[in-house]
């Protein structure tokens, strides 16, 4: 079975994607832990990021890298974050996160009915932050 992330890269799902490229997507988190919040995915479903191709967890990290420089530009926060867990979806998945502080990093303080015209205004400003 497709995971969810995999269902929104073949267009099955929506998603808020803002880079888009042959080897990965990124999109807001549903369930931010902070404004702007975005996921780094590889469209090759692999369960773990230690079991992906050298190459594709290079490109991720730079794409990442970009993400965490356009959050910086757009959104207030002390520092970017970067986390990989893996337990929500069994699908690799980088979580580039701006934080004010370490709590932010804790997903007990998701947010878990995010307004979508918030989501849509920070996706529209990361997107043009990213492709501009």
């Amino acid at each position: 079975m497709a995971s969810i992330f995999t269902r929104i890269i073949n267009g099955e799902i929506p998603g808020r994607i803002i880079w888009d490229d042959p080897m990965c997507i990124t999109m807001l988190d549903i369930r931010p832990l902070h404004k702007g919040h975005t996921l780094v995915i590889p469209k090759a479903e692999v369960a773990q990021w230690t079991d992906l191709p050298e190459d594709t967890a290079s490109h991720l990290m730079a794409v990442a890298h970009r993400v965490g420089r356009a959050q910086k530009a757009t959104i207030s926060c002390e520092r970017i974050g970067l986390m990989i867990a893996g337990f929500e979806v069994p699908h690799t998945h980088l979580h580039v996160i701006p934080l004010q502080s370490m709590a932010n990093l804790d997903f007990a303080n998701a947010e878990v009915s995010p307004l979508a015209a918030e989501l849509d205004q920070v996706a529209n400003m990361l997107s043009a932050a990213l492709n501009g």
